[in-house]
């Protein structure tokens, strides 16, 4: 038998990435280019190129590969050890942390200050500010897949449940559960193993209930958790339900009530599109199919168009746009959870179909039916290899992580057989012409039996054939240990990266209940005490933590008066948006992202980096001075409508309107003294002249960076 049986190739297993950025003056290039358009076929690796690695910019930390956990240089704050190399400063929930030897020269200047002791003190005072809300991730880092699958015997045909001589291998024997022979159970659970996740625990609300609704939960709740948030329900709603809560976003809440605005919420379908996803006709492959994204491959080079990239760009805009909040924030939930990578050989042409027909399709909706579409999609049996797989050279990709993904979990309680069995009972399956298509000419007969699923699949007939492997899809779907693990993840998102074992049990009896459907789970979620209790319990990645600081700016998507016209290839709304995509690749977070199936992970030890930290100011910065001439932005001084005399009032009042609450005095004490005034210090509307750095320092401070 040919050895087809060959696993993604998944670029972390490789050690460190070795690539460097190089823009153009444009700032426009795209520092990651996808190779050129392709059938996805013939390509050297399953998932298209290599991904490439983090640039090499002044700005930028140390990182093994774009968006995974950072290594301590040698010791972490608190160690008792002593760091050895030179870099970024590392900093915890202390604040800083030991300086690497010979200063910290590898953190950039925050400011244009050119008195040195100036340019110190506010370096100090926003790594302090910032440092509050990071946590150092003690040594943890994200355990990797095996390389070596197991593979099929010679004999495919008859009755897949007898074990035979060839099923399995001393890495993967066939009776074996997979979490066994992994050096992990669950990505965001390998992190919390480290010490910081062990801290973290503690903060995790105890026991709890269920409420009427979410209101009734709201007023019942005592928040008892030690957190610098204000202890406000409509904001801790508009944090956790939003990409960023805004003036508009809590003063909606306050006029509707938490039961009807997150009714509305529910309900997109309900909701107009703003002026922003309008304008998303500006980006015009958008509204091309598969078919024509193909046809016109040669075209689209031509004028350098980049579909899976446009794809992302209209993602981003929604994020900081759309009114739709609570749905963009699912449709971010799943496109981790269900993961096909932007940026695979063939998601130039598939993966926007993925993004429209499978997870915003379906992402209110039902888990089942996603899995299934997702099932019988170009995109996900590409990504994959399943396109590759037949009776007789068996590639075993898509079933593997369809159990330890995308259902029950490396724990959910299947074995080696069992993925054996499946990847047997999904042959035939593929893409052909740019479609989905069944090959009754490569796909296994014979009884298969997979965590309690038995079926004889008797016949090659695509339509019977079909129907049993979706019935088999829809049972794991719905299989209990997919309840808990939708029901975690669910949880890990909107509640703690340590949720309560008493929610994920009742978000679990809910989604089983309900057979899969989304939102009556999250209403159960949303009116459990657990949630209401959490505040303060979750850090911005830094995707969400850029997209925040958009929209808490009120940017606006029209061209700055004074934008200088382009080439006229785009215009200057869709050349905006690309500029924050590469920056937020820069920062190793972005929409669809993760070029491995597991998806990005959720629990904040996964991103502790002062560089990342650091990069994040620095484009808050930017924002405040309105430097992406490409949109329109408020004035700084303009923040706040009428600007108190006082620096102590004046910082109280734009902390209430960048963070929607009052900084704690030592927080107020370390932005005056950015500024360099004291509190009862008279200043004008642009804060004698500081004001873009007090901002910035304001948008550095826990309440930014927790939501």
């Amino acid at each position: 038998m040919a050895d087809q049986n060959v696993p993604p190739r998944r670029p972390r297993d490789e050690g460190r990435w070795d690539g460097r950025h190089h823009p153009t003056p444009d700032a426009y290039h795209d520092p990651y280019p996808s190779p050129p358009y392709s059938s996805g076929s013939g390509s050297t690796y399953p998932y298209g190129h290599p991904y490439p690695g983090q640039p090499d910019d002044p700005r930028a930390s140390y990182a093994p590969w774009p968006g995974q956990a950072q290594p301590a240089p040698a010791a972490w704050p608190g160690s008792g050890g002593s760091t050895a190399r030179r870099g970024p400063q590392w900093i915890g929930p202390a604040g800083p942390g030991p300086q690497g030897h010979g200063g910290d020269p590898g953190l950039p200047d925050l400011d244009d200050d050119s008195e040195d002791s100036r340019r110190r003190s506010r370096r100090r005072a926003l790594a302090a500010l910032g440092g509050t809300a990071a946590v150092v991730a003690g040594g943890a880092a994200l355990a990797m897949t095996p390389q070596v699958r197991g593979l099929f015997g010679d004999d495919p045909a008859g009755d897949a449940t007898v074990t035979r001589a060839t099923d399995g291998n001393p890495n993967r024997p066939s009776g074996q559960q997979p979490s066994t022979v992994r050096t992990y159970t669950e990505q965001n659970e390998s992190y919390m193993g480290s010490r910081a996740g062990a801290a973290l625990k503690k903060n995790t609300p105890a026991g709890g209930r269920t409420f009427s609704g979410p209101a009734a939960a709201a007023a019942a709740t005592t928040v008892t958790v030690k957190t610098v948030l204000a202890k406000d329900p409509a904001r801790h709603l508009a944090t956790r339900t939003t990409f960023g809560a805004t003036p508009k976003v809590l003063a909606d809440i306050e006029r509707m009530g938490i039961d009807a605005w997150l009714r509305w919420q529910l309900d997109p379908e309900k909701i107009a599109p703003t002026k922003a996803e309008l304008k998303l006709s500006e980006l015009p492959t958008l509204r091309l199919t598969p078919k024509q994204l193909r046809e016109q491959r040669e075209q689209l080079n031509e004028r350098g168009a980049q579909p899976e990239k446009e794809m992302v760009d209209a993602t981003i805009a929604r994020q900081i746009w759309s009114e739709r909040q609570l749905f963009e924030v699912m449709v971010d939930f799943w496109n981790d959870f269900l993961h096909v990578a932007a940026d695979f050989d063939g998601g130039e042409v598939y993966r926007h179909s993925f993004d429209v027909d499978v997870v915003r399709k379906y992402a209110l909706t039902s888990y089942p039916e996603m899995l299934v579409a997702a099932n019988r999609h170009p995109a996900l049996l590409l990504y994959l290899n399943q396109n590759d797989s037949r009776a007789d050279a068996v590639n075993e990709n898509l079933a593997r992580e369809n159990l330890e993904l995308y259902s029950v979990g490396v724990d959910g309680g299947y074995t080696e057989k069992d993925v054996r069995q499946a990847a047997l009972l999904q042959t035939g399956r593929g893409v052909k012409d740019g479609e989905y298509v069944f090959r009754e000419d490569r796909h296994y007969v014979g009884k298969v039996k997979i965590l309690g699923f038995t079926h004889a699949n008797g016949s090659k007939d695509p339509k019977k054939a079909d129907a049993v492997i979706d019935a088999y899809i829809r049972y794991i779907a719905l299989h209990p240990s997919t309840a808990r693990y939708v029901a975690q993840s669910l949880a890990t998102r909107f509640v703690s990266d340590t949720p309560p074992k008493s929610l994920v049990d009742r978000l679990a009896k809910t989604y089983t209940a309900n057979k899969g459907l989304i939102k009556p789970v999250l209403m159960t979620l949303f009116s459990s005490s657990e949630f209401w209790a959490s505040v303060g319990q979750k850090v911005r990645r830094p995707m969400e933590y850029l997209i925040a600081t958009y929209r808490v700016l009120g940017v606006s998507p029209e061209a700055s008066p004074d934008h200088k016209a382009d080439d006229g290839k785009r215009t200057p709304y869709a050349r905006g948006l690309r500029r924050i995509h590469d920056r937020l690749r820069e920062l190793g977070h972005y929409p669809m992202g993760q070029p491995t199936p597991d998806g990005y992970p959720d629990v904040y030890v996964a991103w502790t980096s002062a560089g990342t930290m650091v990069n994040g100011w620095n484009e808050a910065g930017d924002v405040v001075n309105g430097y992406r001439r490409e949109f329109s932005y408020v004035k700084p001084e303009r923040l706040v409508a009428k600007p108190p005399t006082t620096a102590g009032a004046y910082v109280d009042a734009l902390a209430r309107r960048l963070v929607h609450q009052k900084l704690t005095a030592r927080e107020k004490s370390l932005i005056l003294g950015v500024a360099g005034v004291s509190a009862d210090t008279k200043v004008d509307a642009t804060f004698n002249g500081a004001v873009s750095a007090v901002a910035r320092a304001i948008l550095a401070s826990p309440q930014h960076h927790l939501r």
